[in-house]
């Protein structure tokens, strides 16, 4: 290694860059003077390193400004060295790589250490614990409460002596009046009905004591009937029905969403 001398005679010690390419220019003579005597083009030694041609000519030039990281240039005059039949570890660990440090790309940020403590995460998985059993819990009360609430209205209607069928007809009644009897014109000895759906709504339609119909029929549906006696007409929900008696103007059963009836009795000519 050649030192440097002041004009005051001190001598100063070669900076790492310096040292650096002193020794790449020697182990590139080297390099270059075995590859000649083995015979070897450059182009042959790129097919066998997979080193490009022109990093092995600044290798054997000592040009290391055409080289990458110093700590690089370590492998390849290490890689050449094991081409030409050298120990190239041992060869290249004399070229001086330094304390430098290599960056390595990364797309990976190390996240803040408080951001990963586990009393954070136990604190984060007890909070989720309670809000999902204050849900479950309150469900149940809520379906609880309407179960007791619909067991005492049971109760309630046994205890008055009711039947079940009995206790359903009262809740139609409670909730749409029955129509009185609607007499069609005194001239008719038959009464016929028209239905016509507004929505989609169950009916029952009882003619002279017999079922006619009893189903659901569809939105914009349109049906009749004829008895010789007496119609009944029923329904879940009245405000979606259009009845009209003996071919008249059609008219709401009731208000939408309640259930209602209609008795329609026909009347002979006299």
């Amino acid at each position: 290694m050649k030192w440097l001398r002041r004009k005051d005679e001190q001598l100063i010690e070669p900076s790492i860059k310096e040292q650096q390419s002193e020794k790449l220019q020697q182990l590139g003579l080297q390099l270059a003077s075995l590859r000649q005597e083995q015979g070897l083009s450059l182009d042959e030694l790129v097919l066998l390193t997979k080193i490009p041609r022109r990093l092995l000519q600044a290798i054997e030039t000592g040009d290391l400004n055409d080289l990458p990281e110093p700590i690089y240039v370590q492998g390849l005059i290490r890689q050449f060295a094991d081409a030409l039949g050298m120990k190239g570890a041992e060869f290249a660990s004399t070229f001086p790589i330094g304390s430098q440090v290599v960056n390595l790309p990364t797309t990976w940020k190390p996240k803040p250490i408080d951001q990963l403590r586990p009393v954070h995460l136990y604190l984060l998985y007890i909070f989720l614990i309670i809000c999902s059993v204050k849900s479950l819990s309150q469900l149940l009360n809520n379906q609880a409460l309407q179960a007791s609430n619909n067991q005492l209205q049971i109760e309630s209607q046994t205890q008055s002596g009711l039947t079940p069928e009995q206790i359903q007809s009262q809740e139609l009644q409670q909730i749409q009046p029955v129509s009185d009897t609607v007499s069609p014109s005194s001239d008719i000895q038959t009464v016929e009905i028209g239905v016509t759906l507004k929505s989609s709504s169950w009916i029952r339609v009882i003619a002279d004591g017999k079922t006619e119909f009893e189903g659901v029929l569809p939105e914009g549906s349109h049906r009749n009937w004829k008895a010789s006696q007496q119609l009944t007409v029923k329904t879940d929900n009245a405000g979606g029905v259009l009845m009209s008696v003996n071919q008249q103007e059609a008219k709401e059963m009731g208000k939408p969403g309640k259930a209602g009836e209609v008795r329609i009795a026909a009347k002979v000519k006299s």
